[in-house]
């Protein structure tokens, strides 16, 4: 199996940027209390900020169970962080249109 921690890494550090953007954005246009994009970019937020330490943990693991363990995690926490994303381009949408 090949090793994806270093591309979970890449992608979660860079998406997390992301979600802090969303987040700033939201607080400086004061739009965060009408809508629930502020939380879903929040939890965004976390699942990546774990994401990517968990990936830097099986990229510097020793064992290759503990490294396949600790990549697992990370890919599963991308994956729910990236679902949250969705739901907050989601509401972006619907509220445009």
């Amino acid at each position: 199996m090949e090793k994806k921690s270093s591309h979970i890494l890449n992608a979660s550090s860079n998406l997390l940027g992301f979600s802090l953007v969303i987040i700033t954005s939201l607080k400086i246009t004061k739009i965060s209390h009408s809508t629930h994009l502020d939380e879903f970019a929040g939890v965004a937020c976390l699942c990546f900020a774990f994401s990517c330490f968990f990936s830097f943990l099986a990229i510097r693991s020793k064992k290759e169970k503990t490294g396949n363990k600790f990549e697992t995690i990370a890919d599963y926490l991308f994956l729910s962080a990236l679902f949250c994303i969705v739901l907050a381009v989601i509401i972006v949408t619907m509220r445009i249109i």
